[in-house]
């Protein structure tokens, strides 16, 4: 049984990604702020502040010790928007450690067994502002960052039986959306007006492309970014 890692995988995207898997008859262990609910066959909670690198690292090893990782997501994610003025450098490190740094501490605790047993997956779930969007210097600045690393590991796991992969998804409806959008207000109802399919997407969105890359029969896909966006990857999106 097939076994996957999931970061933020108590909420949102994260949660969607992990009903999919266990629907699929699979294992997710669940690494967030908060364990999941409710408590489900299969399902593994774990708790950690990703932006704390020790405690990254503590958890990573425990992680690596319980379980037999055979996939990673790497979802969990944080924007802090402001605009140039008021963004400052700690917003860049606190968010290089949520994007960039924990994911590469919790693949390289798990590599091993994926090396041993000639087989893995690693999933980044980015954005579609790593192209550009105001009041996102540091957060369009580290996935975008995660990009060039996903080509990297990519190039390196290949023979190892590996693949390496990236979605960025456009507006998703998540807490981390309403964190910044009023639900349900004029706002959204205007962003939605403006992805080209005329809505904005849900975490199963994101989950139907990420149970595509998982897969075992996708083991010829690396190296390669997925806009599931609506759209919206084609041109500039303001809110």
């Amino acid at each position: 049984m097939k076994t996957t890692l999931i970061t933020g995988g108590n909420s949102g995207i994260g949660a969607a990604i992990g009903d999919l898997l266990l629907a699929r008859g699979e294992r997710v262990v669940s690494l967030g702020l908060e364990m999941p609910a409710p408590e489900k066959d299969n399902l593994f909670g774990y708790t950690v502040d990703l932006t704390d690198p020790t405690a990254t690292a503590k958890v990573a090893a425990r992680i690596a010790a319980d379980h037999a990782i055979d996939a990673v997501v790497h979802n969990a994610g944080a924007i802090l928007p402001s605009l140039l003025p008021a963004a400052g450098p700690a917003d860049v490190l606190k968010l290089a450690q949520l994007h960039l740094a924990a994911p590469m501490t919790l693949t390289q605790a798990v590599l091993p067994g994926m090396t041993e047993r000639g087989f893995g997956r690693v999933l980044f779930i980015t954005s579609r502002a790593s192209m550009g969007m105001p009041t996102r210097s540091a957060y369009s600045a580290t996935k975008a960052g995660v990009h060039g690393m996903m080509r990297t590991w990519a190039l390196e796991l290949a023979p190892k039986g590996i693949t390496v992969n990236v979605i960025a998804p456009g507006p998703v409806l998540t807490e981390n959306f309403w964190g910044i959008v009023p639900k349900d207000g004029e706002l959204q109802a205007k962003i939605a007006d403006g992805v080209p399919v005329r809505r904005i997407g849900t975490p199963q969105d994101i989950a139907n492309a990420a149970g595509f890359f998982l897969d075992d029969k996708a083991g010829f896909v690396t190296g390669q970014v997925l806009y599931v966006c609506g759209g919206t990857s084609l041109g500039g999106l303001s809110a």
